[in-house]
């Protein structure tokens, strides 16, 4: 019998050492304001988010037609400035939840937090970047407003007025901000696409229909249905103290928690 023995490796082999990278160190984070950039971009350079800016857009286009051939197109600047803000307001948060939701949905969570590792700062960053995305929304609206109203005034020899109220202005921008940051909240609390989108489309909708349907519970919808809260600012009228009580209390529900709960999970979830 003859015994084969086989040279062992050395235990304390190292692998070639690579060169070193000439240039300065860097001895500084990644600036909040580029991770507010790129949050952003997420927001718009996505596939998903691009298609729903393009249907974002049919649905006001289609809304302004109609509303052009409807009553001589008489509805006033501040008329048209709701039929093109209010879509806005239901659909762009879904825009937020996908941006939310992009390191979980998405698996780029590795490079976002091997990037920034201090995830507290990521989620400031979605939230500024929703902040950005309402005002330019809102941009986007005052100008399609403006330009559906010459037209009802220039084409249909409509006698529709310039006038639009700063309540009315404020409001909108108020409720604009809400619904971002509410959409944000939602897929940073369930950080999963699907059912971000479901909760923040139905679960604010079946509590009103609920508070609206058992008596007992109408007192209690006043005080926590933002819906509900934020109808006066929409329609641009005076706000009571008791009004804005009831928005601080909707939003501390539907807006403040969900944003707390998604940085708590995010501060804590496992990056797979």
């Amino acid at each position: 019998m003859s015994t084969v023995t086989q040279s062992a490796k050395p235990l304390h082999h190292r692998p070639p050492s690579l060169p070193r990278i000439d240039g300065p160190r860097p001895t500084e984070g990644i600036p909040f304001r580029r991770l507010g950039v790129v949050e952003l971009r997420k927001q718009l350079d996505t596939r998903a988010g691009r298609w729903l800016l393009i249907t974002i857009g049919l649905v006001v286009a289609a809304i302004v037609t109609i509303m052009l051939f409807v009553g001589g197109g008489a509805h006033g600047y501040e008329g048209y400035f709701g039929a093109t803000a209010l879509p806005l307001m239901l659909l762009v948060p879904i825009v937020g939840i996908l941006a939310a939701t992009a390191e979980w949905s998405q698996r780029t969570a590795l490079t976002t937090f091997a990037l920034e590792p201090r995830r507290r700062r990521v989620v400031l960053a979605k939230v500024a970047a929703s902040l950005v995305a309402a005002a330019a929304c809102l941009v986007v609206a005052l100008v399609l407003a403006a330009i559906a109203n010459l037209v009802a005034v220039e084409v249909r020899g409509a006698d529709s007025p310039w006038s639009l109220s700063s309540g009315m202005l404020w409001g909108m921008a108020l409720v604009l901000v809400l619904s971002l940051a509410q959409g944000v909240g939602f897929g940073l609390s369930l950080l999963n696409t699907p059912a971000a989108i479901v909760g923040y489309l139905v679960l604010p909708t079946a509590w009103s229909i609920v508070t609206g349907l058992v008596e007992q519970m109408r007192s209690v919808g006043e005080w926590l249905d933002i819906g509900a809260a934020t109808e006066p600012l929409l329609e641009g009228a005076a706000m009571s103290a008791r009004d804005w009580a009831q928005v601080g209390t909707s939003s501390l529900l539907w807006v403040v928690l969900p944003l707390a709960i998604g940085l708590w999970r995010v501060q804590r979830s496992e990056v797979k």
